[in-house]
C-alpha cells in the first residue's frame, strides 16, 4: 500500500509530543511515513530536535521531514505571508494531499488548494466549537459558524470518532462519502503481563514508602487544561472524604504538566494524592497503578489517556461524558461508566475496585487490531476519494 505524499499544517507546538492531542498528531504521520512522504509544516515553537515521544519509538527520517516554518495559531492570520513558502514547498515536494490538523487553519488549506490546485481535508481530533461551549469561552458561536463552513469547504474530513463524525453529518450537512474516521491509536499490540505489573507495582509501593494492599489509582494530563483541572479540584473535594469515610487502603496518583500554583498547593494539603508532575515513561504507571479515573465531564472528543489505559490492560472508571466516542464492543467490562457528576457511585466504583490480581478481563486481540496505529493509517490512505 502506497500513501499520498501528504503535507500536514500543523498550528501548534507537538514536538515533543509528550501531551495526548499531540500525540495524536504526530503517532499518526509517523505512522504514516512508513507508506510514503509526509512533510509537516510546523509552529515555529516546536522543538524538532527533540524527536522523543512517549508511547512510541523514535521517528524515522527517512520519509518525514519537519519544517517550523509557522506561526503559532494564536497569530494564526500571520500565516497568509507564508503562502508563498508553502506553495514553493507543495510543489519542490510534489505533494499530492495537504493535510489541515484541527479546523484553525482550515482557512490556509483553502487558499492553498486555490494557489496549487491541490485538495485539503482537515483532520479534527473534537468538535472545536461544543468544546468552546463547555468551557465558557466568549465567540463560541462565531467559532461554530467558521467550523462548519470550513469542513464544507474541505475536499475531505476526519474525525475522531464516529459520534463526532455523525455530528459534522448530521449538523454540518457533509456527505457521508467525504468523512472518514481516524480514532486515536496505540503501538501496543496487547495489555502487560501480570509479571510485568507485579514488578512495576511493587516499585512504585517501595519508591513511595506504601504497604501492598494499597490500591493504586491513576490520573494524567495536562493540568492547565480546564477539563482536567476541575476533575482533580472534584476528586479532592468529592472523592476523597467518601474514600476516608470508608476503610480503603489508596493512594491517587496523579501525573502531569503544566500545573498552577494553585492547583498544586490544592494537592500538597491532600495527604491521599501522590503529585510526581511529568514523568518520561507514563507507561510504566499504567503498569504499575490498580484502576485509571477520568471524572471529566468538560470538553469534547474522545479522552485519549483512556485509549492508552485500557490499551495497557487498566481497568477504568469514568463519567459518561468522559467516554464519548469510544465503542463499547471490545472492552470486556474493563471500562465502568458512571452518569456526570453521580460521585456517591463513583466513589462506590472506587471502593470496590481490587489490588490487580492474574486473570482478571482484559481486551481482546480485535481491540489492538482496530486501534493501532498501523491498521488506522491504513484505513485512513483507503478512505480517501
Amino acid at each position: 500500500m502506497k500513501a499520498p505524499k501528504v503535507l500536514g499544517i500543523v498550528s501548534f507546538k507537538v514536538f515533543p509530543a509528550h501531551m495526548g492531542g499531540q500525540q495524536y498528531i504526530v503517532h499518526y504521520y509517523q505512522s504514516l511515513a512508513q507508506y510514503g512522504k509526509v512533510v509537516l509544516a510546523l509552529s515555529s515553537d516546536n522543538n524538532v530536535k527533540d524527536n522523543s515521544i512517549s508511547g512510541a519509538e523514535t521517528i524515522a527520517d527517512d520519509n518525514l521531514k519537519l519544517f517550523p516554518i509557522l506561526f503559532n495559531h494564536w497569530q494564526g492570520w500571520k500565516n497568509v505571508f507564508r503562502l508563498s513558502q508553502l506553495t514553493q514547498l507543495i510543489r519542490k515536494e510534489e505533494i499530492e494531499w495537504i493535510f489541515i490538523d484541527h479546523s484553525y487553519f482550515g482557512w490556509l488549506g483553502f487558499l492553498l488548494r486555490l494557489f496549487t490546485g491541490k485538495k485539503f481535508l482537515i483532520k479534527s481530533a473534537n468538535i472545536e466549537a461544543i468544546r468552546f461551549k463547555d468551557m465558557g469561552r466568549r465567540g463560541w458561536r462565531l467559532y461554530q459558524w467558521y467550523e462548519k463552513k470550513v469542513h464544507q469547504l474541505a475536499n475531505f474530513s476526519f474525525f475522531i470518532s464516529e459520534a463526532d463524525r455523525a455530528y459534522a453529518i448530521q449538523h454540518w450537512g457533509l456527505p457521508k462519502h467525504k468523512t472518514g474516521l481516524i480514532p486515536f491509536g496505540t503501538y501496543r499490540k496487547q495489555a502487560f503481563s501480570p509479571e510485568q505489573r507485579n514488578a512495576y507495582r511493587e516499585e512504585l509501593l517501595k519508591q513511595h514508602g506504601l504497604l501492598n494492599n494499597t490500591l493504586l489509582f491513576f490520573f494524567n494530563g495536562t493540568l492547565d487544561y480546564i477539563p482536567n483541572k476541575k476533575a482533580i479540584y472534584k476528586m479532592i473535594q468529592e472523592l476523597v472524604p467518601k474514600l476516608n469515610s470508608s476503610s480503603l487502603p489508596y493512594k491517587i496518583i496523579i501525573c502531569g504538566v503544566q500545573i498552577g500554583p494553585d492547583l498544586l498547593a490544592q494537592i500538597s494539603n491532600c495527604p491521599e494524592i501522590i503529585y510526581v508532575g511529568f514523568v518520561k515513561d507514563i507507561q510504566a504507571y499504567y503498569a504499575a497503578t490498580d484502576c485509571f479515573l477520568c471524572p471529566i465531564t468538560l470538553g469534547a472528543g474522545v479522552k485519549t489517556k483512556l485509549i492508552d489505559a485500557l490499551a495497557a490492560g487498566l481497568p477504568v472508571i469514568a463519567f459518561e461524558k468522559s467516554v464519548g466516542g469510544i465503542s463499547n464492543l471490545y472492552l470486556n467490562q474493563q471500562l465502568i461508566c458512571i452518569p456526570d457528576n453521580n460521585w456517591d457511585s463513583f466513589a462506590q466504583s472506587m471502593m470496590e475496585m481490587q489490588v490487580f490480581k492474574e486473570g482478571r478481563p482484559t481486551l481482546p486481540d480485535e481491540f489492538y487490531k482496530e486501534y493501532h496505529w498501523d491498521h488506522i493509517v491504513q484505513e485512513s490512505i483507503l478512505s480517501l476519494p
